[in-house]
């Protein structure tokens, strides 16, 4: 697997907010993700961009309705997110 392009540390606050909120609810879809963090829905669409690029979080089409994605933390978002010992 890939190292990720660019490190939690170096996204700016509203991935790290978005990065937090996916972390601690699982899959969202961007709507939810804007209603958790109380980010505008362009801020939260380019947090999700900017965690996309760097490898940490993907989308799928939502079953419940196929307009939307679906958001999640990828495997090395998680590994990310998990504190090392």
């Amino acid at each position: 697997m890939e190292p990720p392009l660019e490190t939690l540390s170096d996204l700016p606050p509203s991935a790290k907010l978005v990065f937090k909120v996916l972390e601690y609810n699982g899959s969202l879809t961007q709507g939810e993700i804007a209603d958790e963090t109380m980010l505008p829905r362009r801020t939260a669409r380019f947090g999700l961009s900017r965690l996309k690029e760097g490898g940490l979080v993907e989308d799928q089409v939502s079953f419940r309705d196929a307009r939307q994605s679906v958001y999640s933390l990828t495997e090395t978002g998680e590994q990310v997110g998990t504190p090392s010992n």
